[in-house]
């Protein structure tokens, strides 16, 4: 780990070389912020969520939290999407999860982990609803890799059924929620192809109409 003045060092240098390649890259960008995606992804140290896509600052709207969990009480992570769908209008919106995921992991089991077991707990739901599945996967790491994918798919749906993305497709707004896996080991991220764009992939009970 470098020291926070080695950090501060490194912040010129880059800061530096961006300037030197993009001249006025930084004056453009305190101008205006206009990403067209919006991610929710992990907060492992692990997933930088610019880097593994190849984007520069101000290309992802970003909202991160500990296994990518889209819960229906979050008002943190329910003001980020409002913002960015409602404000910056964003065309995407990619839930973003990775294999061997701690959070997961840790859901996986009934070890006491203090205050962050409440929040695991929509995992933990998950589960149940595909333990038929997940129970025959006898090799550790592979059910839990599986259910870093599954847990992915709910946050998608529960991404759809919010009042905010409900009420943008209710105006017909251009707008499509994508689940994602990033492999760790080999850097490389998989599409789980659960793109919805439209409610017409949502019960309607989560419906708005206007």
């Amino acid at each position: 780990m470098k020291s926070l003045s080695s950090l501060l060092k490194s912040n010129k240098n880059w800061a530096k070389k961006i300037e030197t390649t993009n001249p006025g890259f930084f004056e453009q960008l305190a101008t205006q912020q206009s990403p067209e995606i919006l991610w929710i992804g992990c907060s492992d140290s692990r997933v930088p969520a610019n880097q593994i896509v190849g984007l520069d600052p101000g290309d992802v709207f970003v909202h991160r939290n500990v296994a990518n969990i889209v819960n229906q009480t979050d008002l943190n992570c329910l003001s980020v999407i409002q913002y960015a769908v409602e404000m910056l209008r964003v065309k995407h919106v990619i839930v973003v999860g990775h294999y061997g995921c701690g959070g997961v992991h840790a859901a996986l089991h009934n070890e006491n982990n203090g205050l962050i077991d409440n929040w695991l707990r929509n995992i933990k739901d998950t589960y149940t609803e595909h333990n038929d599945e997940l129970n025959k996967i006898t090799n550790e790491e592979q059910k839990v890799d599986r259910l870093c994918e599954l847990n992915v798919i709910k946050q998608v749906h529960n991404v759809c059924q919010t009042t905010v993305v409900q009420e943008a497709w209710s105006k017909q707004q251009n707008l499509t929620v994508h689940g994602w896996v990033y492999g760790i080991k080999d850097g490389l991220i998989k599409d789980l192809n659960v793109s919805i764009s439209s409610n017409k992939k949502t019960d309607s009970i989560y419906h708005i109409n206007n």
